[in-house]
């Protein structure tokens, strides 16, 4: 995924063009020059305000299972997640789950549980702001996705070598499983039997985790708190585009559907959606809103940019906040 990653920000950055004797990081920086900073704060603070209601979520699907966590140990524990995603794809959810785990000892199998009912809530949500869009952008969506841009580039050899890196990853990872799995079935008998009630208390729990929604007492929060997240989404792309002259006259209606384009961009597993984010919001830009492309790429490369810089740097203070918030638990036990 890392490669698949690294190709698709190599072919977003040369498809950057130039004035003669301008490198393309100066027009980048140029690019970023021109912004209207308030409106890139504003964003920022839009996505930090975003997780901390996710925090604030995450604390009411633990609460019924008897764990009582603090929204700033549930904060941190997010965005350390959010920080490890950017390096390993979905990774962060176990991350922040083992990082609740040193704070709160809330079991790691039972914390998964409760992330894995809050992700399968994001896609129904997701869905459901797809749906709307559709139905709101339909002329729109439908151009692009029918486009001759995204033809070429899923039949092009750009596209090929794409589905090949794909294709070949896949094949690595069935080979790996299947050998682990032929592993695990020539190793003595005794061992899975001794790890067999583990494992079974290890599904008990995240059997727990995933059907705490059901067991919610504050049920309408939860649904509300949801809504804003994704408001808050919508939020971080619109404020952006308000920031560069080349958008800012687009209007709420296109920000929804460059939203929904950057939205399944994300939803591939690559480290924080780099590179498909990259290749589909500026063609988006482009095909619908004849934003030239020279102005569409570090747009988007400033915008994805900075947003990763927000989790950098929040997710890295977390990390170490946590670090010490463990070692007072430690000596306040003592």
């Amino acid at each position: 995924m890392l490669g698949v990653t690294a190709f698709l920000l190599w072919l977003s950055f040369q498809n950057i063009q130039v004035s003669n004797g301008e490198s393309k990081w100066d027009f980048i920086l140029r690019t970023w020059d021109s912004a209207n900073k308030p409106f890139l704060f504003l964003s920022a603070f839009a996505a930090i305000f975003s997780h901390v209601l996710r925090a604030e979520r995450w604390k009411l699907l633990l609460k019924p299972l008897g764990h009582h966590i603090s929204l700033g140990h549930s904060f941190m524990s997010v965005m350390v997640g959010y920080f490890i995603n950017l390096a390993i794809p979905r990774g962060g959810e176990v991350s922040r789950c083992y990082n609740l785990y040193r704070l709160h000892r809330v079991p790691v199998d039972v914390s998964f549980g409760t992330v894995v009912m809050e992700r399968i809530i994001d896609l129904i949500f997701l869905i459901i702001l797809l749906t709307v869009a559709f139905f709101i952008e339909l002329d729109n969506l439908l151009y692009f996705f029918q486009s001759d841009e995204i033809r070429r580039l899923t039949s092009s050899d750009r596209g090929s070598s794409f589905s090949y890196t794909l294709l070949v990853g896949g094949i690595v990872f069935v080979i790996a499983v299947v050998l682990v799995i032929r592993y695990i079935f020539n190793s003595k008998r005794y061992l899975a039997l001794r790890y067999m009630s583990k494992i079974r208390g290890m599904m008990r729990g995240l059997k727990s985790g995933v059907t705490s929604i059901f067991k919610l007492e504050k049920r309408v929060l939860f649904i509300v708190y949801s809504l804003l997240i994704w408001l808050c989404y919508y939020l971080m792309m619109y404020l952006v585009m308000l920031a560069f002259p080349e958008t800012a006259h687009l209007g709420i209606l296109a920000a929804l559907t460059i939203f929904v384009i950057g939205g399944i961009a994300m939803a591939i597993p690559l480290p924080g959606g780099a590179g498909s984010f990259h290749i589909l919001v500026p063609l988006g830009l482009v095909i619908l809103y004849s934003i030239p492309e020279e102005k569409a790429v570090p747009f988007t490369f400033i915008f994805h940019g900075w947003q990763t810089l927000v989790i950098i740097v929040v997710g890295a203070l977390s990390l170490f906040l946590s670090q010490i918030s463990k070692k007072k638990i430690e000596i306040y036990k003592k």
